[in-house]
Parts: structure tokens; sequence; C-alpha cells
């Protein structure tokens, strides 16, 4: 997984029993959402199919929980606050939570969620004991196993093809559908266009800016993610010009990323910005200490954009109502820098 997130592992074979037998859904190839009549109360269900399975969700839910990246933001812009969402220590600040999160619930003077183990180490017993009406998975890694287990616990929405690979407007449509505020999603996402349209018109020197967003997984390792990747949709829509021979690699693994291999690192010559993160110094001094990696030429001229701002990456990796406005007053000083590199 190429993802700035760390996973690691434990059996969940031992929780099982706190869900009894799984219930064995078809796996669906597209997300699809829909009403259907419930004999209950007359009213309208919505049905979500996934990869990994069917939601339906009989009445808009009040105890949300969030599982993978960006459906706490969205659920929060929505105007529900989730009662438990995974947990992610990388990319916190010093009040325990990521700080659009911190911020937003506060302000709004909800209480903020209860934080647990995600990821291959999914505490399920701490889902079972938020008592949820409704699992948010939509952009995530959960596996089949997690979640049939879930999926007894409460309806849960998984992603519409592949792990980590839902695209931001399809993430909120589907958020949006889960808690009965299409229409909320919908403006979200007109919201997200214009705050990032605007950038791109108050910088008309990013339209004549070529890049590539590139990662490792460490010495030896050169990655590209591809085009509708949600890094990359960010720095498109604020009107950067992808370098063209990304669209020419091949996807890895079915996913939003190309592993090219460092010895393909001309492979990123010609683009004028090349932008990445790094997961702590110490892998930063490995990877550019790499003669290959430092000919490439916007690292040997210096127009490079990282951060070793935890908060900052895990925020310009994906686009939602929250992440988006945070990320923009950040991104934008970064980006006129290394423009100014070219000139140098």
């Amino acid at each position: 997984m190429t993802r700035m997130w760390p996973t690691t592992s434990r059996s969940l074979s031992a929780l099982a029993v706190l869900t009894g037998a799984t219930l064995v859904l078809t796996a669906c190839g597209s997300a699809e959402t829909g009403p259907e009549e419930t004999s209950e109360t007359g009213g309208e269900a919505v049905t979500i199919e996934s990869a990994l399975g069917t939601a339906t969700i009989e009445e808009p839910p009040e105890r949300v929980v969030t599982l993978g990246m960006g459906s706490t933001g969205t659920a929060i812009a929505l105007g529900v606050t989730p009662v438990g969402m995974e947990e992610y220590p990388w990319g916190s600040d010093e009040t325990g939570y990521m700080p659009w999160i911190h911020e937003a619930v506060t302000a709004a003077g909800d209480e903020l969620p209860e934080q647990f183990t995600g990821g291959t180490e999914l505490d399920i017993e701490a889902v079972l004991e938020l008592d949820p009406d409704v699992i948010l998975a939509p952009w995530s890694g959960i596996t089949q196993e997690q979640y049939d287990l879930l999926s007894d616990i409460a309806p849960t929405v998984a992603y519409p093809d592949k792990p980590w690979s839902t695209d931001w407007e399809e993430q909120i449509t589907t958020i949006g559908q889960a808690l009965g505020k299409p229409e909320e999603a919908e403006q979200a996402i007109a919201d997200i266009e214009e705050q990032l349209a605007t950038v791109a018109e108050e910088n008309p020197e990013f339209a004549d800016t070529s890049f590539v967003y590139a990662y490792t997984e460490g010495p030896g390792t050169l990655g590209v993610f591809m085009p509708d990747e949600q890094r990359v949709a960010m720095l498109r829509k604020m009107g950067l010009q992808l370098d063209p021979m990304v669209e020419d690699l091949p996807e890895s693994d079915g996913s939003d990323w190309s592993l090219i291999g460092l010895e393909n690192a001309d492979q990123l010559a010609d683009a004028d910005l090349m932008f990445t993160f790094y997961m702590d110094e110490q892998t930063r001094k490995e990877v550019e200490s790499q003669p290959l990696y430092a000919s490439i030429p916007a690292v040997e001229r210096g127009s490079l954009v990282t951060s070793e701002d935890a908060p900052f990456v895990t925020a310009s990796s994906m686009i939602n109502p929250l992440t988006v406005p945070w990320s923009i007053d950040r991104y934008v000083p970064l980006i006129e820098e290394a423009i100014g590199k070219l000139d140098d």
C-alpha cells in the first residue's frame, strides 16, 4: 500500500464471536445508490452497493462511525458529527485529532468523535460499543472479512471498486446518500470546485507549470500518482498541468499509482515541479542521497514541493469540504516558491 498513513496487523479472528454469523453478500463492481420502500416506516430506505456488499439504510442515521480517510470531514461538513472515527496519530496535532476535524467539531459545539484503532488492526469491539446506525468506509482499505464483521453491527458503506481508489466526488456523493443529505453533498462538491478554481484564477502562472506527484517506499523505489488520484486531482484543479507522460503509465495493482522503479527516474525529467512527501527526516535523507533520485531535474534545481508537516501532508492528500480550504492556505506559498526556482 502506498498511502502516506502507516498500517499494522492483528488477527480479527478473536473478535468474530462479537458479531455472530456473517451474512455473505455478493460483491458488486460499482457503487449505486437508490431508494426502496421500507415496510416499517412507509418511507424510503437508501441502498448503496459496493465492491464488498450492499448496505441498506432505513432512515437518516444519527450515530455514524467512519473508517479510512475523508469520511469524517465530509460527514461533519454535511452536519453529522460522527460518534466514532478511525484514529490517525501521524496526521494529528497536539489535540490528538487532525486539526481540521478538531476545529470544525469545536466550532459546531459538538462532542469530539471517539477514536479507535483502524487499518489492519481494526478494533471491531470498539466499533460495536459505539452502537452505530451506519459505518462509512467509501475511501478505505477494509477487507472482505472486516466488512462482513462490520455489516453485522450496522449497514456498512465500502468502496465501489478497489481499495483506496474512490474519486473524491463519488465519496462525497455516497456519504450524502448514506446520511440522507444528497443536496448538501452536491453543494459541498460545488463549493470545493469553486475554491480550487479561485486558486487557478488568482495564480495564472500555474497554467504554464507542469508537475508530477511522486512517492517512494524507501531507497531504490519510485512511483507516480495517477491523474485522478486525490493528491493529483487537487493540484490539477488548482491550475497546474500534469506531465502528459503520466497518462501513459500502467497502474500498479489496479490502483491510483504506478510503481515505475528508481531506474526509470529519467521519465520525470520534463516536469517543472515534483511533488512528494516523506514519512520522516531519516527517510528523506536516504531517498535524496540516491544519485538517480537527486538527478531528477526538479530535485536538482530545487523545484521540489514537499513538506514534513504530517497534518499538512495528510490534508493535501485528500479532497473533502474540510481539507481543501485548510490545504489551500498552506499549499499556494510552497508552490509559488518552487516555481520561483525555475527562473534561478
